[in-house]
C-alpha cells in the first residue's frame, strides 16, 4: 500500500531504529487508574468513532474497547532514559516518578484497532490535521479518518499529547518505510510454553525475549 506522508521538515536520511513493541497484555494493579481515566475521557474509539452504549457504560461492560498506552509501559527505561515525562502536564504530583500512566499517554480503541496499534500498523499524524495513516490492507476504511476530537480538546488539562503521538508516528514510519517493514510480532499462541521455539525462529529473537520479559515484569508490578 502506497502512501504520501506529510512531514514537517525536510527528508534525511537516519539509520535510527524503532521502538519494537509486544501486543499490550491484561493491565496490572498501577495501570487501572489508568484505563478508567481514558474511558471516562475518550468513551468512543478514537480512529473508528464507535461509541460504546450507555448500557455498557453502566454495566462496566467496556468488552471490545481497550486502552492501550501510546509510549508502551514495557520500554519504561527508554522513557526515563530520554526524559519523555518531561511531555507529561497533568501528573506534577504524582508520586510515580515516570508519568507514564498519565492519561494524556493513551487512547481508547476498539480491540482490532488496538492490534494493528501495537503492531505498527496504524497511527496518526498530529502535523497533518490528525489524519490516520494505515499501513496495512486497509478492511476497515480508517485510513484517511481524522482522530476524534474529544480526546484532544485543548482545555482539557487531560488530553492526548501531540507529542507522543508525533513520536508514536515516527516509530510507525521507522517500521515500515523500509523495505517490506520491520516483522509482524507473533502473539496469538494457543500457550505460552511454546513461545520459545518462536520466538527463536524469528529474525529478532534478542528484541523479542526482551520485550516478553519486560511486559511480564510490567503485569506483576
Amino acid at each position: 500500500m502506497a502512501h504520501l506522508l506529510i512531514l514537517p521538515a525536510s527528508i534525511q536520511v537516519s539509520d535510527e531504529l524503532w521502538v519494537p513493541r509486544t501486543i499490550s497484555h491484561k493491565i496490572s494493579g498501577r495501570e487501572d487508574s489508568f484505563c478508567h481515566e481514558i474511558r471516562d475521557r475518550d468513551r468512543k474509539c478514537l480512529i473508528s468513532r464507535t461509541s460504546i452504549l450507555e448500557i455498557h457504560i453502566q454495566a462496566n461492560n467496556w468488552t471490545t474497547f481497550e486502552a492501550p498506552h501510546i509510549f508502551p509501559p514495557e520500554d519504561e527505561r527508554l522513557w526515563i532514559q530520554y526524559n519523555y515525562e518531561r511531555q507529561i502536564t497533568d501528573m506534577d504530583d504524582a508520586i510515580e516518578s515516570s508519568k507514564l500512566n498519565s492519561t494524556q499517554n493513551g487512547i481508547l480503541l476498539r480491540i482490532e484497532v488496538h492490534k494493528m496499534f501495537d503492531q505498527y500498523l496504524i497511527s496518526v499524524n498530529p502535523d497533518d490535521g490528525y489524519k490516520v495513516v494505515v499501513f496495512d490492507t486497509d478492511l476497515y476504511g480508517y485510513d484517511g479518518r481524522v482522530l476524534d476530537p474529544v480526546c484532544r480538546k485543548p482545555d482539557d488539562p487531560h488530553c492526548v499529547s501531540d507529542k507522543l503521538l508525533r513520536w508514536y508516528f515516527r516509530q510507525l514510519v521507522l517500521a515500515n518505510i523500509r523495505g517490506a517493514g520491520e516483522p509482524i510480532f507473533e502473539y496469538d499462541l494457543p500457550s505460552r510454553t511454546g513461545m520459545e521455539s518462536e520466538i527463536l525462529a524469528s529474525l529478532y529473537p534478542q528484541e523479542r525475549f526482551g520485550l516478553e520479559i519486560a511486559a511480564g515484569l510490567v503485569q506483576v508490578l
